[in-house]
């Protein structure tokens, strides 16, 4: 087991385990505001708290309160009072560790919240490593990894949906799911393993068909689990959107619109858009990550060329494509060039490089000019396949019903927060996949005709694989990687 050392003052007092050493830090953000809180958590969580908080009468008085009160008092360093208090009291295990864990309520200063944290650390406390309070979680048993990697998306939500999606996580849903597979692969082995260590009791006949049956059954359910991923995904880092267009039709002018501030250069001269802008926009519900690219069209300039081959190798794998066109000008060469690549005519059924069917909505721009293209040709010309929204990007015309397309395109209902927890990570998506694939290759087996013990390898490799979704079949150096990228204090 992995020791540390309890300091004071610089001398070391005793080595103990890591795990019930106590840890201390700053779980606010560090900057000047109304409150910082100072988080303590461990064995003497209590006892380093009690000594460094007085009452009014410089009377100790914390290791008497009851568990999940809150009392008033004062920051005491020994000598002095430092700052007016107020301490929250969890004993374990009804706490967020499932330790014995006090809550320092100061003043915002910066320097109040520091000295707080010194004092913590002088009474005994190690400074907390980034996320080591829900990594305690996690190794208490008080929340599962899916729960705990639920507790940083919670945090990072910026929209509704994404901490809906969070919450729901955070909640056990996705942990019951994972459970109940489980239950019924490790059913599924123990009834085969049975059977042959006692057939006289245990009859196979037919087992072979209904255990196909209950694999299907499980299958099903994991693959709808990794169909969801993609839109837990998008719920969790945003939609990412590439905007499309020839030069002068108006791209920087929408992503200025959709951005609110002047995020690109707007001229009429053409070619003026040449590497890739980004910015992170909300509309509606939907966050959109946007990339404004290079305009598409023949060029002999070098430089621009290689803008607009990189502006098309991000189309190629973006969630969702902006083309904007100029309603102002006839349809030319270059808008054919990019309905071919957003058609599929240059590119495997329009598909992107995930092979997801690409989604794109078409931006009629510029509906406040004359109107020179051809509308019923444009919407020819994209085989009906995408929507076409007049939007003006001068006026702001059009934006409602933008906004209206993306929520229903990517936000449309698919997901019943109240029953389900879309998969929001690529690590928990893996052990998924790699679940799936060794329940399939039991639907092999049994096809084959091999023998009942056959099943219960793949059997056995997917219970595993399901365990890593939720952390109890999971290695020590996948948890410290996971936990290094949470905030400090948390």
């Amino acid at each position: 087991m992995v020791t540390g050392a309890v300091h004071t003052e610089g001398t070391i007092i005793e080595t103990i385990p890591m795990e019930t050493d106590t840890i201390a830090a700053i779980a606010t953000s560090l900057s000047e505001s109304a409150i910082g809180i100072v988080r303590i958590s461990g064995h003497d969580a209590i006892k380093i708290a009690d000594r460094i908080v007085v009452n009014a009468k410089k009377e100790h008085f914390i290791l008497n309160m009851e568990s999940h009160t809150i009392r008033y008092g004062f920051l005491f360093n020994g000598e002095e009072i430092l700052d007016e208090i107020l301490v929250s009291c969890f004993r374990a295990p009804k706490s967020y560790t499932a330790e014995d864990t006090v809550e320092i309520n100061t003043h915002g200063g910066v320097f109040v919240v520091k000295k707080a944290l010194e004092l913590c650390i002088k009474a005994g406390a190690r400074l907390a490593e980034p996320g080591e309070f829900t990594k305690r979680a996690f190794l208490n048993g008080r929340i599962d990894l899916s729960e705990a990697e639920a507790v940083m998306d919670v945090i990072s939500s910026s929209s509704e949906q994404a901490l809906r999606s969070s919450v729901s996580v955070l909640r056990g849903k996705l942990y019951r799911e994972i459970l109940s597979l489980r239950d019924a692969i490790l059913h599924e082995t123990a009834f085969i393993e049975a059977a042959l260590d006692d057939p006289e009791h245990y009859d196979l006949t037919g087992y072979s068909e209904k255990l196909s049956e209950t694999i299907m059954d499980i299958s099903k359910r994991i693959r709808k689990m990794i169909d969801q991923y993609e839109d837990g995904r998008i719920l969790k880092e945003g939609i990412n959107t590439v905007i499309l267009g020839k030069p002068n039709a108006g791209k920087s002018s929408v992503m200025n619109l959709l951005a609110g501030y002047e995020k690109a250069i707007v001229t009429d001269i053409p070619g003026t858009t040449r590497d890739v802008i980004e910015a992170s926009v909300q509309l509606g519900d939907a966050i959109l990550r946007i990339l404004d690219t290079a305009g598409i069209r023949e060029t002999d300039d070098r430089i621009e060329k290689i803008g607009i081959e990189k502006a098309l190798s991000n189309a190629k794998d973006a969630d969702l494509i902006l083309y904007v066109t100029d309603s102002s000008v006839p349809l030319d060469e270059d808008d054919r060039k990019i309905i071919s690549f957003l058609t599929g005519e240059e590119d495997k059924a329009g598909e992107t490089k995930a092979g997801r069917e690409r989604r794109c909505l078409v931006l009629y721009n510029k509906s406040d000019l004359k109107q020179a293209c051809d509308l019923s040709e444009l919407i020819s010309m994209l085989k009906e396949k995408y929507p076409v929204i007049k939007i003006s990007a001068e006026t702001g015309e059009g934006i409602e019903d933008l906004k209206k397309e993306v929520n229903e395109l990517f936000l449309s209902g698919k997901i019943d927060y109240d029953r389900e927890a879309p998969v929001a990570n690529l690590r928990q998506k893996e052990a998924l996949e790699n679940a799936l694939n060794s329940l399939d290759h039991v639907l092999d087996a049994i096809n084959n005709g091999l023998p009942e013990d056959f099943y219960t390898i793949d059997l056995r490799n997917a219970y595993t694989f399901l365990g890593h979704v939720t952390g109890e079949e999971i290695g020590d150096d996948v948890a410290e990687r996971i936990f290094s990228e949470f905030c400090m204090g948390k």
